[in-house]
């Protein structure tokens, strides 16, 4: 692992921040604590897609699209440890960035890994100019941390599939371009085969996207209902059937931008709110802010190890995982620590709460990231079987047709 900078990487952080201070919108990108997750007003949201999408477009014209895709793309050819850097000064200057979290964090990877010439030249570079959104059509009601358990179908038709089915909890969904898509298309083969990765246009007639109102009051997620809808057979990523693999490589991606999305406030934030709220003098609080320092350090330093690895040009593993169920950990102690600071003031919402109930959503929002990229429990097994090798649980449907699984 490494920690200090080496001149290069310190002359290559000079020249990001001369860039972004030369480049940075008026506005900074809007208000620092606002973010898809958080907005519950829809003229709001669309004026934060407009304010990413310019946002993406002035890193793409400037050179700083992507950090480290292939130049031949439009990114830079660099490693994780220059990516690092730039999301680093980027983070403490702008705040209009996660509209293209899926997109050019998820699908991108997944696309350069697995894709055509022709899908990489035709997708690639419109996700870094800015120009469309993605989404993830993974999960299903009945088939969310099991994945494999998927049942929306898609059946070939000559040089097209027709896909039936239903997704949910698809993130931004309402203003997507285009939507990574599961499909069965063998229910005849054991319940990790027989799945198909499509490229989606999300403006194909039978998409119908319902918003889920969340406990927050935002409504980030949605329910995804396709009917009868046409996909053509160049839109396969991979080989039919062969789906597991690229989905691997986005969950990957998926956890590994999770995990490192670090934490929703600093310390300097939580030490100012025990401050104004006179817990700063109590022993358990200086305690739980003690703990929530070192789990952030924690995290600091396994994001060291995830860009050490890319730096050597390794692809997000298992170790991912770690890095996934630390963060979602942290948002939960956090959350308690931070309402627990509020006492009573804790109940109060929106402009009636203190800080316009910043520290509301962050507790309350904690879940969104705690179950998105996979649940605790899942990244426990993942680590259990991957990491520490320990033995796999018992699997009663393994290698059984998935037409014979009772649904």
């Amino acid at each position: 692992m490494d920690f200090d900078e080496t001149p290069q990487e310190a002359a290559f952080r000079a020249e990001c921040v001369e860039w972004l201070d030369a480049n940075l919108p008026p506005d900074g990108g809007g208000p620092r604590d606002q973010t898809a997750m958080t907005i519950t007003d829809p003229e709001v949201e669309l004026a934060y897609v407009a304010r990413c999408k310019a946002w993406q477009r002035t890193k793409y014209d400037g050179g700083w699209g992507s950090i480290t895709w292939p130049v031949r793309y439009g990114g830079r050819g660099l490693g994780g440890i220059q990516d690092g850097i730039f999301k680093e000064e980027e983070a403490r200057r702008v705040s209009a960035t996660g509209v293209f979290a899926v997109g050019i964090g998820m699908a991108g990877p997944t696309i350069i890994a697995h894709g055509t010439d022709t899908q990489k030249e035709r997708f690639l570079p419109t996700m870094l100019k800015g120009e469309e959104v993605w989404c993830q059509l993974f999960s299903e009601p009945a088939a969310g941390s099991d994945l494999g358990g998927l049942r929306t179908t898609a059946v070939r038709d000559g040089d097209e599939w027709v896909v039936n089915g239903q997704k949910v909890w698809t993130s931004g969904a309402q203003h997507s371009d285009w939507g990574i898509l599961l499909t069965r298309t063998d229910p005849d083969q054991p319940k990790h085969r027989g799945i198909t990765y499509f490229l989606v246009d999300m403006r194909t007639p039978g998409i119908e996207v319902r918003p889920l109102v969340q406990i927050t009051g935002a409504a980030h997620f949605n329910e995804v209902f396709l009917s009868d809808v046409r996909i053509p057979h160049e839109n396969i990523l991979g080989e039919v059937n062969a789906g597991w693999g690229p989905i691997m490589t986005t969950l990957s991606n998926e956890r590994a931008l999770i995990g490192g999305g670090g934490s929703r406030s600093s310390f300097e934030d939580m030490v100012r709110l025990a401050r104004v709220t006179g817990c700063d003098r109590d022993p358990v609080v200086r305690q739980e802010l003690a703990r929530a320092y070192t789990r952030m350090e924690v995290l600091k330093y396994q994001g060291y190890r995830v860009r050490t690895a890319a730096s050597r040009g390794e692809q997000p593993g298992p170790e991912s995982s770690t890095m996934k169920l630390g963060v979602s950990l942290h948002y939960g102690l956090t959350g308690d620590l931070v309402m627990a600071m509020n006492g009573a003031a804790g109940m109060l919402s929106g402009g009636s709460a203190r800080d316009g109930g910043r520290w509301q959503n962050e507790f309350l929002g904690q879940w969104a990231s705690r179950i998105g990229g996979g649940t605790d429990n899942i990244q426990r097994n993942t680590i259990g079987e991957k990491v520490l090798g320990l033995p796999p649980d018992i699997r009663v449907d393994k290698g059984i047709a998935f037409r014979n699984i009772p649904g």
